[in-house]
């Protein structure tokens, strides 16, 4: 094997195993947010519209964004870079994400789809492209 394919064979390990430990902390965030979501919407069973849906949803992505934050800094990347330069470029990233997300289930809400089944797909929407974000620029 030569040099350069060692290379490019040790970052993908290094990429999967980072993928890997992003998604558990992504685990942790999105029961978080999805904890809060549920508290949200099932106050009043029935009665949630397409905007109160989006309501709770951000509610519950800016709790899990929180834990994200914290769990990726230390476990996920290990980063060394100052609290001061990764938690803006994370709240960016964050930001960038929260608005896939609002945009996701307010459509899939205003098209019909419950509420939970929208904010699954939206998650779904969300998750490599943040795990990119946040490994080349949030806390490289």
């Amino acid at each position: 094997m030569g040099r350069i394919a060692h290379v490019l064979k040790i970052s993908s390990a290094l990429a999967v195993r980072d993928f890997a430990s992003y998604a558990c902390a992504g685990g942790v965030g999105t029961a978080l947010h999805y904890a809060v979501f549920i508290l949200m919407t099932g106050a009043v069973p029935g009665a949630i519209t397409a905007s109160g849906a989006v309501w709770a949803s951000t509610a519950g992505a800016i709790v899990g964004a929180a834990a994200n934050y914290l769990l990726n800094y230390h476990f996920t990347f290990g980063s060394v870079r100052p609290h001061r330069d990764s938690a803006p470029r994370f709240a960016l990233a964050a930001a960038a994400a929260l608005a896939i997300n609002a945009v996701t289930v307010g459509t899939l809400c205003a098209a019909g789809l419950p509420p939970l089944a929208a904010q699954v797909a939206a998650t779904a929407a969300v998750l490599v492209g943040g795990f990119l974000l946040n490994r080349y620029w949030t806390f490289a």
